[in-house]
């Protein structure tokens, strides 16, 4: 048992190196579910069994699976649609696919659990969330102060992965418990140009200070600032680090028809993201003066999350699945924390806005089998947590309701597939307020979810 785990670890991270593309998250940066189980039904996955996938919503649903082991092998493939109009000029842009890590975004799932009696052990590996924008260099967001064209990119990539090692346990009839500990690895790509009225709010609220300030006040004529952090390729990021997270959850049978779950997932514990970046100060007479050094993202964190969960089996062909979660974002993302030191040693470090609200969400599923065939459809409804006067339009993470449905096959007791599609419907958010962004603006966020899975029992 123990070399199958460790052999499951070595593959969960190769399998993770190889990832081509990561996901625009459907929640801020988070996915809106694990699996093609969970996917189909709403996200729901608290108080029924969704596999394998389970380790990454409530670890004590993998006691409802069947002894033995069992091996899954996922993708997620997401495709969206996302445009920042100026509400000055009428102009806009859509973010597409410019350079060879933006999407269409795939996203691996892979896991190995085995239930030994009342003992189940798993290991995994699974994109928690992310984002991805590019819109180019030629659009009215790589323009300066006074209408200056610069030719630099606007664009974000954030992903964010993780190992869970869990355990779950039945510890009688009705009550399982189950916990993780999850290596969590994530990495940011980011171009943003900061226009000459965005740079002075910040410094007027003083949210911008170090030695590289007077030098930069000191140009003739400033129109902006350019930070590129990032590295052009399938999984590499400009900046990245290593931490931990880790949730425990619990399933009670109520009767032989009705199921109740609860979990807790821990904020993240990130180390600070670092890597190198360059620096461009924008000027309407030096030109552009571009400076190389390291960079820093400080404490930036995923939320905690607590689910609350009701599973109902009607008869033999029907059953339903309602959750309630809260996500803290307003702990996790009140500022994007920017620490820049130049090669001779100078520097700048910066407060981006966020504050971003605690997230409720309402998710809904049903199921219905026949034969080998399992049919399923669901819904899911989010509280906004992003507000409008500090949306970044590289960061238009504002979708939040859903539809989805999908089914299951099963070719024998050993083998099935699953698929999910989920629908998230546009959403529009306006911001005309410095500092994020320079003039009014208007996201338009739209996307499509497809996830397929294999399951093999052994």
């Amino acid at each position: 048992m123990k070399s199958k785990i460790n052999t499951l670890s070595v593959i969960a991270v190769a399998c993770l190196a190889a990832t081509s593309q990561m996901a625009h998250a459907t929640e801020v940066f988070r996915l809106e579910g694990y699996g093609p189980i969970s996917r189909a039904m709403g996200g729901t996955a608290t108080a029924f069994n969704v596999g394998a996938a389970g380790m990454m919503a409530n670890p004590a649903t993998l006691s409802l699976m069947a002894p033995g082991s069992e091996f899954y092998l996922g993708l997620d493939l997401i495709s969206t649609d996302i445009k920042v109009t100026n509400q000055v000029t009428g102009e806009s842009i859509s973010s597409n696919t410019h350079s060879s890590n933006r999407g269409p975004y795939l996203a691996p799932e892979l896991a190995f659990t085995h239930r030994n009696g009342e003992l189940t052990l798993g290991v995994g590996a699974f994109a928690q969330g992310g984002l991805g924008t590019e819109y180019g260099n030629s659009s009215f967001l790589s323009r300066a102060a006074g209408g200056l064209n610069t030719g630099l990119e606007n664009s974000s990539r954030l992903l964010v992965l993780n190992i869970p090692f869990v355990a779950s346990y039945q510890v009688n009839d009705k009550l399982t418990v189950g916990g993780s500990i999850d290596a969590m690895w994530q990495g940011l790509n980011l171009n943003l140009l900061l226009g000459a009225g965005q740079v002075g709010s910040l410094i007027g609220s003083g949210r911008v200070q170090g030695s590289l300030l007077p030098v930069l006040g000191g140009l003739p004529d400033m129109r902006g600032a350019h930070f590129s952090m990032t590295k052009n390729e399938p999984l590499a990021s400009g900046v990245e680090s290593w931490g931990f997270g880790g949730r425990i959850g619990m399933t009670y049978k109520v009767s032989n028809e009705t199921m109740f779950g609860l979990d807790y997932a821990m904020e993240s514990q990130m180390n600070d993201m670092e890597g190198r970046a360059t620096l461009t100060a924008i000027d309407g007479i030096a030109g552009q003066i571009p400076l190389q050094g390291a960079i820093k993202l400080r404490n930036f964190q995923m939320p905690a999350k607590l689910d609350l969960g009701l599973s109902h089996r009607f008869n033999d062909q029907w059953m339903m699945a309602v959750d309630v979660s809260q996500v803290f974002w307003e702990h996790a993302m009140k500022d994007i924390s920017v620490g820049f030191v130049t090669d001779s040693g100078q520097t700048l470090d910066i407060q981006l806005p966020q504050n971003y609200k605690d997230q409720t969400i309402l998710a809904f599923g049903v199921a219905y089998q026949t034969g080998n065939w399992t049919l399923r459809s669901g819904a899911r409804l989010a509280t906004q947590a992003l507000r409008s006067e500090t949306l970044l339009a590289v960061i238009p993470a504002t979708p939040r309701k859903h539809i989805s449905a999908g089914f299951s096959y099963a070719f024998s007791k050993d083998d099935s597939v699953d698929f999910a599609y989920f629908h998230a419907f546009e959403e529009s958010m306006s911001n005309a307020s410095l500092p994020n962004t320079a003039d009014p603006i208007q996201t338009t966020h739209s996307q499509n979810n497809a996830t397929i899975g294999y399951t093999h029992r052994f």
